[in-house]
């Protein structure tokens, strides 16, 4: 199996870990990454102006690539997730789709790519049986928290990740890799990851609420797909959080 991959900048530098321990995975687990040509920032904000096209134009390019190769496009990091897949609905639409070919021609392109998240990947093309297959070095005895954030599972319409309200993705995956999946009610809530530089104490509040919650119902440690989530909640007293890949090498024995 081979996937388009777009990593996205922060994979880049500040969660370079995240990206080096998912390829490593993938080769182990049988499929291919292959990293588009030339990628650009996605925004990490989902521009919300109907009319808004230039600052969407990085994603489509990302988009018509994978188009091209005819494979689904992959990502890891929930920002660049939720921005590629809400743009990539937008250009459903054929008023956009003829704005953006006045912006670059060379882009025809109709919203044609599947985009995916890593952990579906996972999910659906490997299988959790088989990745229970794979765990060499089982997580047993260990209490971990699932934390989503609010980019992978909303608006659900468009992503379909999972179920917004009662999400169990992560929490099958941790139970392949023979740890023990804590639920806590405030795992899809929002840490505040942006509003940290304007509201800096309501934003460490509420990643405070966040591990508070999560210890309070058993969990040890957190995971995440999120590098702004991770970036916020580890500032947060008592808090221990980890890319979800971190923890699937550990499991599959990848070494750093």
């Amino acid at each position: 199996m081979v996937f388009s991959y777009y990593p996205g900048c922060t994979l880049s530098t500040q969660a370079k870990e995240m990206d080096v321990h998912a390829r490593k995975c993938a080769e182990v687990l049988g499929f291919t990454l292959e990293e588009i040509d030339d990628w650009q920032c996605c925004g990490a904000v989902y521009p919300m102006g109907s009319d808004e096209v230039a600052s969407k134009l990085s994603a489509i390019r990302a988009l018509h690539q994978a188009k091209e190769k005819g494979q689904d496009l992959v990502t890891l990091c929930a920002a660049c997730y939720h921005v590629l897949k809400r743009i990539n609905e937008d250009m459903k639409n054929k008023e956009m789709q003829k704005t953006v070919h006045t912006y670059d021609n060379s882009l025809d392109y109709h919203g044609e790519t599947k985009v995916i998240h890593f952990m579906e990947v996972l999910q659906k093309h490997v299988g959790f049986d088989k990745l229970k297959e794979k765990t060499v070095n089982p997580l047993k005895g260990r209490k971990i928290g699932a934390y989503y954030g609010c980019m992978l599972l909303r608006p659900s319409s468009i992503l379909a990740f999972d179920d917004p309200e009662n999400p169990q993705i992560f929490e099958t995956f941790l139970k392949a890799l023979g740890a023990e999946a804590v639920e806590f009610p405030r795992r899809n809530e929002c840490c505040g990851g942006y509003i940290s530089l304007k509201q800096k104490e309501k934003s460490r509040e509420m990643a405070n609420e966040i591990v508070e919650n999560a210890v309070r119902n058993g969990a040890e440690t957190l995971i995440t797909a999120c590098p702004l989530c991770l970036y916020n909640v580890a500032k947060a007293e008592g808090s221990s959080i980890y890319y979800f890949t971190k923890l699937l090498a550990e499991a599959l024995g990848v070494k750093e």
